[in-house]
């Protein structure tokens, strides 16, 4: 029987991250380490194994900071730049383990391969030097494994664009995403724990809100929600969180929990 499953939010921003270069918001200029936040990415561990979803442009760093030696793969939720763009830095774990490998839709897939194309020639014959992937296609929302645990992929929409969330044993994640159908929020139910996008208070055509992720997390029930992908609109970490119900939190970079 394997271990209870460590979560570490390697990041918990929106797509510029916070701060954003050159704002002057008051919670870009915030000195509470709460509200400073990389590209949204959590790292999963259990028994041996360490996997991450998504590798955005912060990627590097956050393997640094978490003291990250061995990597087994990772899950993309789907192709936006902060999700991807750090893949070039697996480098490392490439060069001492082998081929990396990668689980993803056919069609994220593909624009990874238009978009590093030096990782993915048509030719065979990989840029020297370039790190290798093992592509594993997530077909038709079906189950797959990873080490020794099952992973439900969860369908979501983000704006008209399809994205994957994940559920391993009692923790499932979202991220990314303005509507769930009631299909899909059945394989979340039971979950003790749900991590779901907060983007802003104010409306968004492509994230949950504040009050919207609060009414998913109220029809999915579970045990403990985090919200994670939030922007410097939502406002500062300490006072959001006060206002929340009291088995709801805001995720932070290097947030550590146990399922």
């Amino acid at each position: 029987m394997s271990k209870a499953l460590q979560i570490t939010f390697l990041g918990t921003g929106t797509s510029q991250g916070i701060p954003i270069i050159g704002s002057d918001h008051p919670v870009c200029l915030s000195k509470n380490p709460k509200d400073r936040r990389l590209r949204v990415s959590v790292l999963l561990s259990w028994d041996d194994y360490n996997f991450v979803i998504d590798c955005g442009p912060d990627f590097r760093q956050q393997m640094l900071s978490n003291k990250v030696h061995k990597l087994d793969g990772i899950l993309f939720t789907h192709e936006h730049a902060d999700h991807t763009a750090g893949i070039d830095d697996i480098r490392p774990f490439v060069f001492r383990q082998g081929a990396m490998p990668i689980y993803a839709h056919e069609r994220v897939v593909a624009a990874l391969k238009r978009r590093f194309y030096y990782i993915f020639p048509e030719n065979g014959k990989k840029y020297p030097g370039a790190p290798s992937v093992q592509i594993n296609l997530i077909e038709n929302d079906a189950p797959f494994q990873i080490g020794n645990e099952k992973v439900i992929p969860i369908e979501a929409m983000h704006g008209d664009l399809k994205v994957l969330g994940f559920r391993i044993k009692d923790f499932t994640y979202l991220t990314d995403v303005n509507s769930v159908t009631v299909d899909e929020m059945d394989k979340i139910k039971g979950c003790k724990v749900l991590v779901v996008n907060a983007l802003r208070k104010e409306s968004h055509h492509s994230h949950f809100n504040l009050q919207e992720a609060l009414n998913f997390v109220e029809q999915v029930q579970p045990e403990t929600a985090y919200f994670t992908h939030i922007s410097h609109m939502l406002g500062f970490h300490d006072e959001v969180e006060k206002g929340l119900p009291e088995n709801v939190y805001l995720a932070y970079d290097n947030l550590v929990i146990t399922v």
